[in-house]
């Protein structure tokens, strides 16, 4: 009688492990795909005489307009997998504002504040057999979301290469202080530019470290985070 009994404990047991063991292969099996960074996106055309004239190089207020997105890009590590994997994840509610001023040909980003809403951050990579809001949901607790909903960057002043002024697309480093989870730290931006006529795109990164911020890397199951972030940005800008 005791064999009996047993013998259904044991193969129910036994397919409770494989059933664990499959579903632990599926969401290991390099099934991943991750977004490429965020860049200017090509230009239509070449920027005409007469939409850089009505520019004037690019001087003046710029308002951050929809289309915009900021978000993180991350390390995840999964248990038995040689290679690691990217997390990403963006918004799409950001606003702020660049200023631009020019003294002769020389052309001077004097200030610029981006603000981006923690609390919408959605994952845009996949993860086969992972319900990747999952992560989302373990990220905005880090975050602290509820205390500290946004994530803002203020530029210092710093001089545009020469070519802005024409509608080229100029890559500079732009020094500023960035603000997360209530901590605001010292950091610098790769940026791209290019102003055509009233409007403006502007993309690039920032490399960083979550503890700088008081972020532990989150614990999501068999996944090892690791610590640093970096920071992507493309803005979309109208002159004001």
């Amino acid at each position: 009688m005791a064999r009996k009994v047993w013998i259904p404990i044991v193969v129910a047991a036994a397919l409770a492990i494989l059933g664990a063991g499959g579903a632990y292969a599926y969401f290991s099996s390099g099934l991943r795909t991750s977004p490429s960074s965020l860049t200017l996106a090509s230009p239509s055309s070449s920027p005409s005489a007469s939409a850089t004239a009505t520019s004037t190089g690019g001087a003046g207020n710029w308002q951050i307009t929809t289309g915009s997105l900021v978000g993180y890009r991350v390390r995840e590590q999964f248990v038995g997998q040689g290679s690691a994997h990217d997390a990403v994840a963006r918004t799409s509610d950001v606003s702020g504002q660049v200023t631009i001023s020019q003294t002769g040909t020389t052309y001077v980003m004097t200030s610029a504040r981006v603000t981006a809403q923690l609390d919408s951050l959605a994952s845009v990579d996949q993860v086969a057999g992972y319900n990747v809001t999952n992560r989302d949901r373990i990220v905005s607790q880090s975050l602290n979301v509820g205390a500290y909903p946004a994530a803002v960057f203020e530029a210092q002043s710093v001089t545009l290469p020469a070519g802005a002024e024409a509608g080229q697309t100029v890559t500079v480093s732009v020094p500023g202080r960035l603000t997360i989870k209530g901590v605001t730290k010292d950091v610098t931006a790769a940026v791209q530019l290019r102003v055509s006529g009233t409007t403006a795109q502007i993309a690039g990164s920032i490399s960083t470290n979550m503890t700088d911020f008081r972020i532990n890397p989150p614990s999501i199951g068999f996944t090892t985070v690791q610590p640093a972030v970096t920071i992507e940005f493309s803005l979309n800008l109208t002159q004001s």
